[in-house]
């Protein structure tokens, strides 16, 4: 493990991505895309404030793992991440907000979006300004919290689960969201080395195949579990979305330290079809899976109802009206996009689906953290009160328990 440390703080005319190259490479490896023309004045997106009592504070790490070599990497020799570790804080009054997307990293997403995500725009967007509410240095309130650990979705960076991590910490757990290299879309670390760039941009392609796939959950499942090492946890949750839905939930199945998950629409089979162990032999800790209407299929109800058949403390919800990405930051992101002409009605439809982001957003918060609140609660926080509409808002977002 290196000492903390937190990419950026250089100037563009010294970002280490060559705009030309990385688009190129990009088009090679996630397939051909169009972008169009930039506008004047790029839009620049707002990420929602969180809702609990605390302030929160954001301090990034680089783990290193020399037991393990990089599965999509060899010549790195070695396994990296790069993590997030967002506290609640006593006061971040001064210090100034995290940014989404360090610098360098957001150079890279410009031209890796709409090939990663095809309904974004291939310009018009200042990725590198929108800021999260975390503070860059503000200390840690005192005492032991516990701690959740976040695995984004295959082809995203941990930076799109920025806002719910936030909303977590900010009602007192400490949650360290996790970036992949590899497949994750863009990595910023702190310095190049040998067999790897500064900026470490995704190796996935369009058509994925059933051994990347293999080797994606394996090495996910792997650097969760390294991650508890690293940061000397007994006891931890889990939460992922897609892949890291996926990740998660078999981390659980397999490490005893886990002591709740929540699957935001990961498959728990390979693409074979093969189920994964935590789908064919269930699971003795609470497990929760949360999905839309708008991105259910039959692979996903066959192994998610295996799971089910199993017994155990799992349950299963359903958003309406939304799709896979509305348990990111996409939430909130697409429709601005949409309002700005930037993406399509398709295009939002897609990602997020129809519902409203003051729905869809604070519903997919509520229910991770009254999963957590009931199985892995902070310290005298009492019961999780439940909201109050304001006249004029949007309606809630409908979860459901999802017919088998």
């Amino acid at each position: 493990m290196t000492p903390d440390h937190t990419p950026g703080g250089h100037t563009p005319a010294r970002r280490t991505v060559a705009a030309g190259a990385l688009a190129g490479a990009a088009a090679l490896l996630l397939g051909t895309g169009t972008a169009s023309a930039a506008a004047s004045r790029p839009l620049v997106l707002r990420l929602p404030a969180p809702t609990g009592p605390h302030a929160v504070g954001a301090t990034v790490r680089h783990l290193v793992d020399p037991s393990r070599n990089d599965p999509w990497a060899p010549a790195v020799g070695l396994r990296e991440l790069m993590v997030t570790v967002f506290r609640p804080a006593a006061s971040g009054r001064g210090l100034p907000r995290m940014p989404q997307l360090t610098p360098g990293a957001a150079d890279a997403f410009t031209f890796l979006a709409p090939l990663v995500r095809p309904g974004l725009p291939g310009a018009g967007v200042d990725w590198a300004a929108t800021l999260t509410h975390a503070r860059t240095g503000a200390p840690p309130l005192p005492a032991r919290r516990p701690v959740l650990v976040y695995s984004p979705g295959g082809g995203d960076s941990r930076a799109m689960g920025s806002s719910l991590a936030i909303d977590l910490a900010s009602h007192g757990w400490t949650v360290v969201t996790v970036d992949h290299p590899g497949d994750a879309s863009e990595v910023e670390f702190p310095v190049e080395r040998p067999g790897r760039e500064r900026v470490r941009t995704t190796v996935l392609r369009p058509d994925l195949d059933a051994g990347t796939f293999r080797t994606m959950i394996d090495t996910r499942v792997a650097d969760l579990r390294f991650v508890l090492d690293a940061l000397g946890l007994d006891r931890a949750g889990l939460y992922g979305h897609s892949a890291g839905g996926t990740a998660v939930a078999q981390a659980l199945h397999e490490d005893p330290r886990v002591a709740a998950a929540v699957n935001l629409e990961g498959y728990l089979d390979q693409m074979d079809g093969a189920l994964l162990p935590v789908a064919r032999e269930g699971t003795d800790r609470p497990l929760l899976l949360a999905g839309t209407d708008g991105f259910r299929d039959a692979r996903l109800d066959r192994s998610w109802s295996a799971l089910l058949g199993r017994g155990g403390p799992v349950a299963r919800r359903q958003l309406a009206d939304s799709h896979h990405w509305v348990f990111t930051d996409y939430a909130a992101l697409v429709p601005q996009l949409r309002a700005a002409g930037l993406t399509t009605a398709a295009g939002r439809a897609g990602m997020v689906g129809t519902v409203d982001p003051r729905a869809s957003v604070p519903a997919v918060r509520k229910l991770v953290r009254s999963f957590f609140a009931r199985h892995l609660p902070v310290p005298g926080s009492g019961a999780v009160p439940r909201a109050v509409r304001a006249p004029g808002s949007a309606p809630p977002a409908r979860w459901g328990r999802s017919p088998q």
